[in-house]
């Protein structure tokens, strides 16, 4: 009879673990790696949802009542369309920013009014919408990348929250802040960014009557690509000056330099205002591509608000208007 001895590294086939669970047990460790790797994005994703789930108290004052005062000669962007085709640099530099947005956790939201008004304040966002009556304004938006769109914003006028917060008869500007939170927004991670996200107005232009503050679009709360819960629109303008996710007004006799002057001032300058005969350095404004349509049209002089807002700037042809 054949006698076998085993070497000390060889084990008998009835102690061997079979074939297939040597197999399942490799399955179960590699997918078991890849959970733990992709655990943090889960959880983040989670958290998105969670925030995004989250009931905006102001829901039941939309819709607003329409201001019939201001008409587009144009049909307004659908707002599936608008949704998905934003500029939000905090949350990204494409234009699909809309699901990274959710993360903006838009309540509670305070609002710091200071700088040269009676008495500085801190104001909930809640509290403030309240204060200040909604109504609905159809708004054309021409961004400086030469493309526009039509939006109906619901909120009040600029001119309100400006005698709300009583400033001085020596402020000539007001600088706006936004939110600053690294941790749920990728982009103010980037340090080539002046962050937080800043714009500023004259007087003058904060209180004439286009000058509005959204606090809601589409007849409903303002979404977080769009700057939930409050924003600036300022039609004449090129849409990099209405800043998004106000958290910050400061009334001040220094003029602000905003995020995207403090970047590039050869391209981006205080003013802004929309002409169409003056291109950007790379590129012409002489026409615009109506978002979600594919029709270019051609630019109109302040975007088509000529009527409402030349006057601001009698006396200041020397300045740099349109850039």
């Amino acid at each position: 009879m054949n006698v076998i001895r085993r070497r000390g590294w060889e084990v008998s086939d009835r102690l061997a673990t079979p074939e297939h669970l040597v197999f399942s047990r490799r399955n179960f460790l590699a997918g078991s790696a890849s959970a733990l790797a992709m655990a943090p994005y889960a959880a983040q994703a989670q958290r998105v949802s969670d925030v995004a789930k989250l009931p905006d108290p102001s829901a039941g004052l939309y819709p607003a009542k329409r201001n019939e005062k201001y008409t587009l000669d144009r049909p307004i962007t659908d707002e599936k369309v608008n949704g998905n085709y934003n500029n939000f640099y905090e949350f990204g530099t494409s234009k699909t920013i809309a699901t990274a947005a959710q993360a903006l956790p838009i309540r509670p939201w305070t609002v710091k009014i200071d700088g040269m008004v009676e008495k500085p304040m801190e104001v909930g966002i809640d509290d403030l919408i309240h204060k200040l009556t909604l109504e609905e304004r159809t708004y054309r938006h021409r961004c400086v990348e030469a493309w526009g769109m039509a939006i109906a914003w619901t909120g009040f006028p600029f001119a309100k929250l400006v005698e709300f917060a009583r400033p001085l008869g020596s402020a000539k500007y007001v600088r706006m802040e936004t939110f600053m939170n690294p941790k749920i927004a990728p982009g103010q991670k980037q340090p080539w960014f002046p962050w937080p996200y800043v714009e500023g107005l004259t007087m003058a232009e904060a209180t004439n009557e286009l000058a509005f503050l959204a606090t809601g679009a589409y007849g409903h709360p303002l979404a977080r690509q769009h700057g939930a819960p409050l924003r600036l629109a300022v039609p004449w303008k090129y849409g990099f000056k209405s800043i998004k996710s106000i958290v910050r007004f400061t009334f001040t006799d220094t003029r602000p330099k905003g995020l995207w002057e403090a970047l590039q001032a050869s391209e981006y300058g205080f003013w802004a205002n929309v002409n169409p005969q003056v291109p950007h350095p790379r590129w012409s404004q002489a026409t615009e591509e109506i978002i979600g349509t594919g029709e270019r049209r051609p630019t109109l002089l302040f975007n088509g608000y000529e009527d409402y807002v030349s006057g601001l700037y009698k006396g200041l042809e020397k300045e740099r208007l349109w850039a």
